[in-house]
């Protein structure tokens, strides 16, 4: 089974910036796909951003300019700077990876979330 352990989040001020981080762990042979997802209030979950296993990142289009996806050197773990915030980017944002496991088994998985709140 694939855990994944987010960090950063919080409290930021409208222009500010702020670094999520997610790592997986667990038999995993290889991450097809790593991300991060969010979804604020009365809204449904949307993607962000995402890295693939050859190193492409797509972006939506209401970050892109603003936020940048990496990843470390294991592709276990990936990064998400967010710069220029604003309001609307106040959201909980979940990890979330497609990856395939030694024994072959393919499995998607989510983190638990972490809360970005960005005031005005």
């Amino acid at each position: 089974q694939v855990q994944l352990l987010e960090s950063g989040g919080g409290l930021a001020q409208a222009g500010g910036s702020l670094r999520l981080s997610c790592a997986a762990s667990g038999s995993i042979w290889i991450i097809n796909n790593m991300g991060w997802y969010r979804q604020g209030p009365g809204n449904k979950r949307e993607l962000v951003a995402d890295i693939s296993d050859g190193g492409a990142t797509s972006y939506a289009d209401s970050v892109r300019g603003r936020f940048t996806i990496s990843r470390d050197s294991t592709k276990k773990v990936i990064y998400l700077q967010m710069n220029s915030l604003k309001t609307e980017d106040t959201a909980v944002y979940y990890c979330h990876t497609d990856a395939v496991h030694y024994s072959g088994v393919r499995e998607v998985s989510w983190g638990q979330g972490t809360q970005v709140t960005v005031s005005s």
